[in-house]
Parts: structure tokens; sequence; C-alpha cells
């Protein structure tokens, strides 16, 4: 049993010291009692010469292969550089799921890559992981296993249970049952419950269930996360054109999908253009980052120009540059909170015609009323606080209809960005903020230069 530690700098000074001792077997006795899961977290904070010190006194091969698959891809390819393929392939990828496997090996350079093939001893082994390999990373085909539970519609309960314990020792866990003809097309499905409780002789095709969702092997690794969420499925069977079943697709696969597109959303909110982590180089980083920066350099430059071009009624009327920050700051704002609700109801799925302009609508709504109540607020404090009547109905007025303007746009742009197949997250960013300040900006000055004229 392992046992879950707290990993904290006392430990790892500890582990250090045990390391440095070069103390085997005190090293091996801590590798055997830690889940997979914390020794990948360990090995976060250590060197690559500690951390291979450490690998390699992991006794529980199945261990060091889920060590290996929970590893950080970074600190994993940095680690398998470091191994010849030989042992890559005898100490790891023979006790890998295919799946896991084939993720692995995508990492390495074609020529390591292909070491590490040849040494696999199993040769269905790898023959499954090079058909996985072909296909995208972030397809059903790139995240399925080939190992399932398959029964012939044509065997009865007995044989069928025969044929899955044949197949027991290389399934971890199994989530349902697949139902063949002898082509091995998917047919249907039956519960390993109902298999078991069947009475001797029964047949698979009078019991098994022909209602069953698959996904093809060209579908995004998104829309199938959608897909099991949607259904309330925990694993997905994937086939290919002609209904042939080629593999599943496991909920624990499907939760990394979901946690790395939260991740890039999260991302694009921030203004980063690439998948990047804190562990990056710093010119990693900065290149991630630039290309939004520009966007704000641009736009504070375009802002500026604004500004310059009603310089004369601001030079009159020097009072109006108290509220630009409040209504480029309230501009921004009501644009991202439109934006990211729409993105987050089209992460469920893809919306109709009638309900991109119920969309709109809600945020119109929703808009008329906050910019109601604010456009009171500001109104009220600047009549009690002796502001010119001028001055008054501009913010007041400005407010409005930046407010509405900003929330309109928000829910606009990721709906359209969404409709040319563009990530729609990109709009929560700063090119909402950015469009939003600048166009604020030029209705506030403009609605200035006509009321300080009229009042």
């Amino acid at each position: 049993m392992s046992v879950r530690i707290d990993i904290n700098k006392e430990y790892i000074d500890h582990l250090i010291e045990i390391i440095d001792q070069a103390d085997d077997q005190a090293a091996a006795a801590l590798m055997r009692d830690i889940h997979a899961a914390d020794i990948a977290e360990i090995y976060d904070q250590l060197t690559l010469d500690q951390a291979k010190y450490l690998f390699l006194l992991i006794e529980d091969r199945e261990k060091a292969a889920d060590v290996l698959v929970e590893l950080d891809e970074d600190d994993r390819m940095r680690f398998l550089k470091a191994l010849p393929g030989e042992l890559i392939a005898s100490k790891f990828i023979d006790y890998m799921d295919s799946d896991d496997a084939a993720d692995v090996l995508a990492d390495l350079p074609g020529q390591k890559q292909e070491l590490v093939l040849q040494n696999i001893k199993d040769m269905e082994q790898a023959g499954d992981i090079v058909d996985l390999l072909a296909y995208d990373a972030d397809t059903a085909g790139g995240l399925m296993g080939k190992e399932i539970a398959a029964v012939n519609i044509r065997d009865d309960v007995e044989n069928a249970i025969a044929t899955i314990r044949q197949k027991v020792e290389e399934l971890d866990e199994i989530y349902y049952v697949y139902v063949v003809d002898n082509e091995f097309i998917l047919k249907g499905t039956i519960s390993l419950a109902r298999l078991l409780l069947a009475q001797k002789g029964t047949l698979i095709k009078d019991i098994y269930n022909d209602d069953f969702i698959a996904v093809p092997t060209s579908m995004k690794a998104e829309e199938v996360a959608q897909m099991s969420d949607k259904y309330d499925l925990v694993a997905l069977p994937v086939i290919d054109e002609r209904g042939h079943l080629l593999g599943r697709i496991t909920f624990d696969d499907l939760v990394d999908v979901m946690r790395e597109e939260a991740e890039k959303d999260i991302q694009m909110l921030s203004g980063l253009s690439k998948d990047v982590e804190y562990t990056d180089r710093v010119w990693l980083l900065t290149r991630a980052r630039l290309p939004w920066l520009f966007i704000g350099l641009f736009g504070g430059i375009l802002g500026a120009l604004i500004i310059g071009k009603f310089e004369d009624n601001l030079a009159e009327h020097a009072s109006m540059a108290f509220f630009i920050p409040l209504i480029a700051a309230m501009g921004g704002n009501v644009g991202v909170q439109s934006s990211s609700i729409v993105v987050q109801g089209l992460a469920g799925g893809a919306p109709g015609f009638e309900s991109t302009f119920k969309k709109i609508g809600k945020e119109l709504l929703v808009a008329f009323i906050n910019a109601s109540v604010l456009a009171l607020a500001i109104f009220l404090y600047n009549y009690f606080f002796g502001t010119s009547d001028a001055l008054t109905a501009t913010v007041s007025l400005s407010l409005f209809i930046v407010i509405i303007f900003a929330s309109v746009f928000g829910a606009f742009v990721p709906l359209a960005l969404h409709k040319f197949r563009i990530d729609p997250a990109l709009a929560t960013g700063p090119f909402i903020t950015t469009a939003n300040d600048i166009i604020g900006l030029f209705i506030y000055l403009a609605i200035g230069t006509v009321m300080f004229s009229l009042l």
C-alpha cells in the first residue's frame, strides 16, 4: 500500500541527504512506500542525476512506468534523454498501457523512438504503439488505448467471460464490455455485471445493448471530452470509418484534456499566445507574452491619438480628463465579463443561429440594466459634488453607452470567432479590453465635445 506523504522542504532535504550518501537500501525503501504521483512531484524538485538515481531504484516496474507517465512533460523529456533506448523499453514501456506508451514515445526524437520500439519485447504492443503514433495527439485516435474488453456477438456468456479472462492482465479497469461481430465491427455494449449474472448458455446477442455512443479517430480531443461530459460516460469506444472497433478512451485521459483546455483558456484570457508554464525558459515565456503586449501597446497609441484629436476641448475643459480612467476601466471590465460568459457557454457546444441572437439579446438586456444603475450612480455623485451640468451629463451618458457597447461587443466577438473556427477564448484577453478602451475613449470625448457646446 502506498503512503501519502507531505512533500515539504524538510522531506526533500532528507531525501537528498540519502541520495548524497548513496544509501540504496534506504532510498529503495522510500520509493517502495510512496505513490507514483508523489514520486513524480518529488522529482520536479531534484536534479537530473538525483532523479535518475531514484528512478533506477524503484523495484516495481509498473510503478516506475506510472511515475514516468505522471511526470511533467519537460521533466520527462529531460529524464528520457539521459537514458539509453534499451533501458527505456525494458524498464518503462513494457509495463505501460499502449496510449501512455505512445504519449511518451511521441516526445522522443525519431532515431531514439525507433531504438525504443525495436527493444520492446511484446511485438503486439509495439505494433499497437506504432498505430497510435500515426494519429494527431489532440484527436480521439491520439487519446485512445488499444487495451479493450471485447466479446463476439455470437458467443454465449461462458465463452465471453473466458475471452475477458484472457485479457485481464492488460486491462487495469473494465468500464464497458464491447460487443463486436466476426469482422470486429462494434455492435453494442454489455455491462460486466449483466455478463456475470446471466444464465449459462445465454447468448450475447440476446442481452447486449445496441444503443451506444462511439467516436471516430479524427474527432478533436476537446469534442470527445464534451461528449463524455454530456452523456456521463467514463469511457468511449473509438471506431474507424467502417465501424471497426479500434480502441477506447478512458476518463483519466479525458480529465487531462479538460484540464489542458482550461489552462489554455486561462492563458489566452491573460494574453499568452502559446502554451507555456512557469518552468519554461525566459525566452519562451517572453515570446508567448509579447504579441498580446504589442496589441496593448498599439491600443495605447491609438488611445493617445484619439485624445490628441480632442486636445483643444480637453484644454478648455480639463475636468473631463478626471473621468477618462473611469470610462476606460468600465468598458474593459464589462467587455471581459460579457465575453467570458459567452466563451463559457460555447465550451458546452456550438449555438445555433437562433441561440446566438438570444445570447446577444440577453447580454444587451443585462447591459441595459447595469448601464442604467451605474449611470445613475455617477450622475448622483457628480450632482452632489457640484460638478458642472455639462460634465455630469457627459460622464453619465458616456458611461451608459460605453457599458452597452462593451457588453454587446464582448458577446459578439467570441461568437464571430467561433463561427470562423477560431478559438473564442482569444476574445477574452487583451483584445477585448484594448478595443473597448479605444472606442470608449472616443465615445466619451465625442459626447463631451457636444455637451460642452450645448450646456
